[in-house]
């Protein structure tokens, strides 16, 4: 009999074993939306992503609660002409660092539900392509805190 609870608990822990996969995780660091005038429809979201896991993660989306809507976008640069398009999905390899700041990919915030003062933290979720969500309070920092180069990343950091 107790042969047989050993053998139980050793398959038990084998095949514990095997199930454990890669995966990559999300680190979310240096958040900040730029407030934005009373009545202002659209503000943007900045971060610094970083995937801290063993396998590439996907992310699909963001929302917020403060929002009615919100998405992932990019600047990109057609003809001289500078365009925003939505992202529907953000790969992050191992160990690979995806800056969202002004100019380049970052997060559309779309009509508040309201005020979205300085000084604020407005909770954001990023949704992932295996179905985990994480979840980042973003600062909300002066319309002139980034026009120097973007916002000082020490000055916005979470853990």
């Amino acid at each position: 009999m107790h042969r047989c609870v050993g053998w139980i608990a050793l398959m038990a822990g084998l095949l514990a074993a095997g199930t454990a996969q890669a995966e990559g995780k999300l680190g979310v660091l240096d958040a900040w939306i730029r407030a934005a005038p009373p009545g202002a429809t659209m503000l943007a979201g900045y971060a610094t992503l970083k995937n801290t896991g063993d396998a590439p993660l996907s992310v699909l989306t963001v929302q917020s609660d403060a929002f009615r809507m919100t998405s992932l976008h990019e600047t990109v640069v057609d003809k001289d002409v500078s365009k925003m398009r939505e992202m529907h999905r953000l790969v992050i390899a191992p160990g690979e660092t995806v800056q969202l700041a002004p100019g380049g990919k970052h997060l559309m915030l779309m009509h508040p539900r309201g005020a979205i003062a300085p000084g604020q933290k407005v909770e954001v979720t990023f949704l992932l392509g295996d179905g985990r969500r994480v979840v980042t309070n973003f600062d909300v920092v002066a319309p002139d805190a980034d026009e120097a180069g973007g916002a000082p990343a020490h000055d916005h950091h979470h853990p």
